[in-house]
């Protein structure tokens, strides 16, 4: 389908995304390095997930 590019301030949406319960964290394969700027604290309480193609992102978001 399509590739999943990188995208910026990961630390800042990882934070956000913990503050409103988010469970699971979806981020682009090239934001790999980007893994290291997330605090301990979003790392052990959300699941991060990284994906390279728009199908791997549905796969994971369209929950039945």
């Amino acid at each position: 389908l399509g590739k999943v590019l990188a995208i910026g301030g990961i630390k800042e949406k990882s934070l956000a995304a913990l503050r409103n319960g988010v469970k699971t964290l979806i981020i682009p394969y090239e934001n790999e390095k980007d893994i290291n700027d997330i605090p301990e604290e979003v790392k052990s309480a959300i699941e991060i997930i990284m994906v390279k193609e728009i199908d791997e992102v549905l796969s994971v978001a369209m929950v039945k």
